[in-house]
């Protein structure tokens, strides 16, 4: 239990400081100047920080855990895609909306990418990006972005060749992705970590990330922000989060192209999770 304490203290950097401080003053500056309520803005902007803390714990346990294992890149491209699961299927069995519930896993294709070059440059990592599969990478941001920003404009009666689209593009860029390196002998300068802290952390990183929307949409009501803002700018970045936290972590242990795998999975992954819920809608 010591060693789990001095693992996740050890993990909050400055990096992460600086966007808990532009959290709170971002809802707290627009609850003074929009008139909205300053203590529930503060309650909820802190609710926040606390998610966010526990999205970037419990990604950095996963990868620690699983650091030998092969394909960890797709693997935790595919891991860090539980919170949209979770948001796809509280909305398709609650609020019955199929535009609602695919719109989270469809609207991180979007930032996944930007987050990608913002956690390259962090980690002083631009270039070797630019160097590992650039066409890959290029085309697979490309075709799973376009295929969701597609959806929006169709008709319901276009749904259907749209899902046989995306399945057949996806399926194609997730076989053709490149096969990454397993190496055994690899030092990584972190904490030993247990296998056994694999499970507990997926489970935090699920329940974590199933929190973040509500949360964010509690502070929003209260802080009277401008919706605009929070629906593209604000909530489409603390969607990506753990996306972006895996991201960092793979480019600052050296596994660049885990790290791009990480984001174009997953964005593979969004339009899989949104053609299974369209699947279901339709039925």
């Amino acid at each position: 239990m010591k060693e789990l304490k001095f693992f996740i203290a050890d993990k909050v950097t400055r990096l992460d400081l600086i966007v808990w401080s532009l959290v709170l003053f971002f809802f707290c500056g627009a609850a003074l100047i929009m008139g909205g309520d300053l203590q529930k803005s503060f309650l909820g902007a802190s609710g926040i920080i606390v998610v966010m803390f526990l999205i970037g714990s419990s990604i950095e346990m996963i990868i620690e855990s699983m650091k030998n294992v092969r394909g960890l890149g797709t693997l935790v491209g595919f891991i860090t895609n539980g919170p949209e699961l979770l948001c796809l299927l509280v909305g398709l069995f609650i609020t019955k909306d199929v535009l609602f519930a695919a719109s989270t896993p469809l609207g991180s294709n979007f930032m996944n990418p930007v987050l990608l070059v913002i956690a390259a440059l962090l980690s002083r990592s631009a270039l070797t990006i630019l160097k590992t599969n650039p066409v890959y990478t290029l085309i697979t941001i490309i075709v799973t972005a376009s295929m969701a920003v597609t959806f929006y404009f169709l008709p319901e009666s276009a749904y259907w060749p749209w899902v046989v689209t995306s399945v057949l593009l996806s399926s194609l860029l997730f076989v053709l992705r490149p096969k990454e390196e397993h190496d055994e002998n690899k030092e990584i300068e972190t904490v030993a970590f247990a296998r056994i802290w694999l499970i507990p952390a997926v489970l935090m990183l699920l329940m974590a990330g199933y929190f973040l929307d509500p949360t964010v949409q509690f502070t929003a009501e209260y802080s009277k922000a401008p919706a605009g803002v929070i629906g593209f700018l604000v909530l489409s970045t603390l969607t990506s989060w753990p996306e972006f936290k895996s991201s960092l972590a793979l480019l600052r242990r050296g596994m660049v192209l885990s790290a791009i795998l990480n984001i174009v999975v997953s964005n593979i992954t969004n339009i899989w999770l949104a053609v299974a819920g369209v699947i279901y809608y339709l039925f």
